[in-house]
């Protein structure tokens, strides 16, 4: 298979990489996660124990087992797939002190004012006072989606796994605000290497209702390409999605994805969704009163997955009324009975499911 790399500038591989990598090839036991019908995603990679969206983050989410890791998509300035959480870099990156000319006027350095052999020069590290990985320490650097997708099926290839992909289009909304196309370019890519039918091992997701369903109903008919997408849902104030208003752009109104009649409008272009653990377990909830919102019921009325996020380990991570992770789980996976799980921490969640009776 060719491969779309630009290899204007070569990728460095980082000491942990490199052990991330020695890890997988010393684990040609490690099973997916045995129940069938649960899956575990690997959120950003193994992000609870390598700096997110690394490629040294999904080597080891591939080597503890994970059922799909997810990429988190934008473009550059010169139409590359970049695989990054946020739309700009300051949050994980040292744009600031390489490039700080480079601002916009909102204090932020954008990954799509930036070329590819640009964002091959910054150092990507752990968030400050994460408690996780040490911030600054070692080498990572940011890759491509090609290049992702290229360690996924090699890694599959030497071990004898599976792993699939979960690629979210982070924001087309804004990408169309700057003359780009960025859903079209994911599933080319994914075209690009093999992944175009129902049973592929890939999800396509975004928050961007308006975009999903151009995906379904305009993209993937002209691509010949018919992949499983999943209807990503957030709260309102959080202004994750713009929509087009005239000649303006307004937030967009998610309110109608949490009534019945809107999750059977979600399941008429989508295999699934992806909300938020407080979607699906009311906030107010305790450890002796457990509430739960309908979405789950309505969701496999439809003949939807779910898979909500994110699920973490981390001291002063979880919710109150769950007194440690698997109690989490066990609520999630037997109360609730949701599909799969979003996780910096796939390991566990891949022992839990091994575990269970």
């Amino acid at each position: 298979m060719t491969s779309r790399l630009m290899t204007d500038m070569p990728l460095p591989l980082s000491p942990i990489f490199l052990l991330a990598l020695l890890v997988a090839m010393a684990m040609p036991g490690q099973t997916f996660a045995q129940s069938p019908e649960k899956v575990v995603v690997a959120h950003r990679g193994a992000s609870g124990y390598l700096p997110e969206h690394t490629l040294a983050a999904k080597v080891l989410a591939h080597a503890q087992g994970a059922d799909f890791i997810e990429q988190d998509v934008v473009m550059s300035r010169d139409d590359q797939l970049i695989v990054i959480h946020d739309l700009t870099l300051e949050r994980t990156t040292d744009v600031a002190d390489r490039f700080p000319e480079r601002a916009r006027a909102d204090g932020s350095f954008y990954v799509i004012d930036f070329t590819l052999a640009e964002l091959r020069q910054l150092q990507v590290s752990e968030m400050p006072n994460s408690g996780r990985f040490p911030t600054g320490q070692s080498v990572f650097r940011l890759h491509t989606l090609a290049e992702e997708i290229e360690l996924v099926q090699g890694l599959n290839q030497t071990t004898g796994r599976d792993a699939g992909l979960y690629v979210e289009a982070k924001s087309p909304w804004f990408h169309h605000q700057h003359g780009k196309d960025l859903s079209r370019a994911i599933l080319e890519t994914l075209a690009d290497y093999g992944y175009t039918a129902r049973e592929d091992r890939v999800y396509l997701q975004t928050f961007d209702y308006p975009e999903l369903l151009r995906i379904h109903d305009e993209l993937l008919p002209t691509l010949e390409m018919d992949i499983q997408l999943v209807q990503l849902i957030a709260w309102n104030d959080w202004l994750e999605t713009y929509q087009r208003d005239g000649d303006n752009w307004v937030p967009y109104d998610y309110r109608w994805m949490f009534e019945r009649a809107g999750i059977q409008e979600i399941a008429r272009y989508a295999d699934g969704i992806g909300p938020s653990m407080d979607m699906v377990v009311e906030p107010g909830s305790t450890a002796g009163n457990l509430q739960f919102t309908p979405l789950v019921g309505q969701a496999h009325a439809a003949g939807l997955v779910v898979h909500p996020y994110t699920f973490r380990r981390d001291l002063g991570r979880l919710p109150a009324y769950a007194e440690d992770f698997d109690r989490l789980l066990d609520i999630f996976f037997l109360d609730a009975g949701v599909d799969g799980v979003f996780t910096d921490f796939p390991d566990l969640v891949v022992d839990y499911l091994d575990n269970l009776p």
